[in-house]
């Protein structure tokens, strides 16, 4: 048996190479013509019900009120109820034909079922649930006084999204629904200082690649990359600390359009901006670069903080 792992170890590499230079070129076309057609077919959400978590502030306030100029119906979720409110409120005058409000908390999977099973009965029906409740903790790991204290990172990030996704899908199945999943640039960046917060995205995304892969194109799944992103998360004192300051900050409507427009075309992935993606190129490359950059950037600045 291990002589059979030699042998692959030597023939797989180049014959992997070998097809990738003949069929890869073939693929891009494929990818452009299959863009092109997407594009020009996206769906039309008018009427249509949309369930976002994390909707009372941020890109999920934002992806509420592009969803409501196009028209779909709304269920708003989030444990702060006077926010949704507010964001009900502008939704209905942006062009929502309707607008209901679920107080809510992820972390908790009765939450999550009541939710979802309040907003069927509300609509009659679910056509896309955009997952993006999400918190952020950072301090290096040596800084860490009580390591509990991070455990709400995965409860929301990861179980929040897992927790819904799992009793919405029965519904989703009848609609051929879409699952928008707000992970995060995080899940393949190695940023000190948050730590918890990165590999929180890591498990989402990969639970998503995953399920959308049991799917097999029943219910659509599209997976958000955002990079630095204006938002309550991404605050000014926040991104001084972590050092991340030094990136351009994109408006939260410019991201939540380009969220929509993505699961509107039943993209796979989405990384908004766009060039930040090549930060994934040079890991996937380079890794030594990578993490000698961001350990020399931002680890100097964690320490210089603490």
């Amino acid at each position: 048996m291990d002589l059979i792992h030699d042998v692959l170890n030597i023939l797989v590499p180049p014959i992997a190479l070998i097809c990738l230079i003949l069929f890869y070129p073939s693929y891009l076309v494929y990818k452009f013509i299959s863009y092109t057609k997407r594009s020009l077919t996206k769906e039309d959400v008018r009427g249509k019900v949309v369930l976002i978590t994390g909707a009372s502030s941020g890109i999920g306030e934002y992806i509420a009120y592009e969803y409501a100029k196009r028209g779909a119906r709304l269920a708003l979720a989030a444990r702060r109820e006077d926010r949704l409110l507010a964001v009900a409120d502008r939704a209905l005058k942006l062009g929502s034909l309707d607008v209901m409000v679920i107080r809510s908390d992820v972390t908790k999977v009765e939450d999550c079922k009541f939710l979802i099973d309040k907003a069927v009965n509300h609509f009659g029906q679910l056509d896309h649930l955009v997952n993006n409740a999400g918190v952020a903790q950072h301090a290096l790991l040596e800084h860490i006084n009580q390591i509990t204290d991070f455990v709400p990172i995965m409860d929301t990030n990861f179980w929040g999204s897992a927790y819904c996704t799992y009793f919405a899908v029965p519904h989703l199945r009848k609609t051929r629904g879409k699952i928008v999943v707000i992970a995060s640039t995080s899940s393949w960046s190695p940023t000190p200082g948050l730590n918890f917060y990165n590999a929180s995205k890591a498990a989402q995304v990969s639970l998503f690649e995953t399920i959308r892969t049991e799917f097999g194109g029943g219910i659509g799944v599209t997976i958000v990359l955002p990079g630095v992103i204006e938002s309550e998360m991404a605050n000014r004192k926040m991104l001084i600390q972590t050092g991340l300051d030094v990136l351009p900050i994109e408006s939260t409507g410019r991201c939540a359009k380009a969220i929509v427009n993505s699961a509107c075309r039943g993209d796979m992935y989405l990384t908004e901006p766009y060039w930040v993606g090549v930060g994934f190129l040079l890991k996937l490359l380079c890794p030594e670069v990578l993490e000698w950059t961001y350990h020399l950037h931002f680890v100097k600045n964690l320490w210089k903080l603490s």
